[in-house]
């Protein structure tokens, strides 16, 4: 485990070369979940080695998958699953667990499961999930952190309008729906390009499926599922962590694997801020930084295509040594800011106040020994390390090997000084 593991960051060091991006987390999850509804065996291409992906093959193991890696390749045999029960040590592993309540419902018509775990954001209420699928037929109780799920009379089409474009919500009203008996509509649906990939893998297994990506989608139950072979989409995030990582360090970085349509979000930030980015066929893109960067314009967190809720925190690090004053507005979660002190500890002068962070930009950072509280705090205190002058230790792996596979060896071949201890 990597609980004791740290990594020692000799910053200043421009970095420079090409990085390929991995499959996406936020996509593998789910996809990992949905292997379950087919009657077979599911393959899934260019599926990242990361920790919570481990914990989603051990809980679709529990339940009685068969699973096997090789490479970034991930078979799921879900042909005899037997268990609708996830117990709580699993669960805690990860926040994204919740998807496995609409994939073990419209298998099974039961589950049981506790509350999710993962990195502490604040509250990430799973009622929007709960109400859609009893909505759907789904009898749920909730007691002492479990939840228990049954649909005896199976689950039947509805009309679920969400209060929020929840990504959770809609992919585990995806799910549900695709075996349930009927039509379902799902309005103000999430459009992130995660809940495309869901949708198309779905539809390739025999769902029938449409409107992903748009803010209604429609979904028309069929009777059973065949498994695919899917590639998993680049990981948009993970990106934009490099190309961060490129731009306070003033270098320059080519990135192989990335969907950049997917990206805009934030590129027009970088871009605005300073960077010149050059995008090419292929799924290539080019980003020089070489000078000193000017703070952008206020960033508001939202719902896709807006800027992502994931970058902030890289982008917080980022803007640390940019000429001028950066505003971000956190709008998806409260407790989005728990690396700030962190990074005031390598030298950065940053204010907040609920929901508002202000950072004041610095000539330099310095190093200092820091600990990561969470996945995307921590990659943001890696960005911050790589610019700051001297030595810098980080702890809380625990939390970055998460989201990122093998981010210190990602790093050393576009020429930083990163080890892992």
């Amino acid at each position: 485990m990597n609980f004791r593991q740290k990594l020692i960051v000799n910053g200043g060091r421009k970095l420079e070369g090409e990085v390929r991006v991995h499959g996406a987390k936020n996509s593998a999850l789910p996809l990992l979940s949905a292997a379950v509804l087919p009657h077979g065996e599911t393959v899934l291409h260019n599926c990242p080695a990361l920790t919570d992906v481990d914990a989603a093959c051990r809980i679709l193991t529990h339940i009685g998958c068969k699973c096997r890696r090789d490479g970034d390749t991930v078979t799921v045999d879900a042909s005899n699953v037997f268990g609708s029960e996830i117990p709580d040590n699993l669960m805690r592993q990860m926040r994204s667990s919740i998807i496995f309540l609409g994939a073990l419902l419209g298998r099974m018509g039961r589950c049981r499961l506790s509350f999710p775990g993962g990195c502490e954001l604040g509250s990430r209420p799973i009622d929007l999930h709960i109400s859609a699928l009893r909505q759907m037929g789904a009898k749920i109780d909730e007691e002492h952190g479990f939840l228990d799920c049954t649909a005896g009379k199976g689950l039947h089409g509805a009309k679920i309008v969400l209060s929020f474009p929840s990504v959770g919500a809609t992919e585990n009203i995806l799910l549900a729906a695709c075996t349930a008996k009927g039509e379902t509509e799902i309005h103000n649906a999430a459009r992130e390009p995660e809940i495309v990939d869901l949708a198309e893998y779905l539809i390739k297994c025999g769902a029938k499926i449409r409107g992903a990506g748009d803010g209604v989608i429609i979904i028309e139950g069929v009777e059973r599922l065949s498994p695919c072979e899917h590639s998993v989409i680049p990981d948009r995030i993970e990106a934009g962590t490099y190309l961060c990582a490129a731009m306070i360090t003033h270098g320059e970085m080519i990135l192989t694997n990335c969907r950049t349509e997917h990206m805009n979000g934030f590129l027009q930030t970088m871009e605005t801020m300073g960077a010149r980015i050059y995008t090419y066929g292929g799924g290539k893109l080019y980003i020089t930084g070489k000078k000193r960067l000017t703070a952008p314009p206020t960033i508001r967190t939202m719902p896709y295509p807006g800027f992502p809720t994931d970058i902030q925190a890289p982008f917080t690090a980022l803007c640390t040594t940019a000429e001028g004053t950066s505003v971000f507005v956190e709008t998806i979660f409260e407790n989005r800011f728990r690396h700030v002190s962190e990074l005031m500890r390598l030298g950065a002068n940053i204010k907040t106040e609920g929901r508002v962070c202000v950072v004041e930009g610095v000539p330099r950072l310095s190093g200092a020994k820091v600990c990561a509280a969470d996945l995307r705090g921590g990659a943001a205190l890696v960005t911050a390390a790589l610019a700051a002058e001297g030595t810098s230790e980080i702890s809380g792996l625990t939390y970055i090997d998460r989201g990122y596979e093998s981010l210190e060896s990602t790093l050393r071949s576009v020429g930083a000084d990163i080890k892992r201890v």
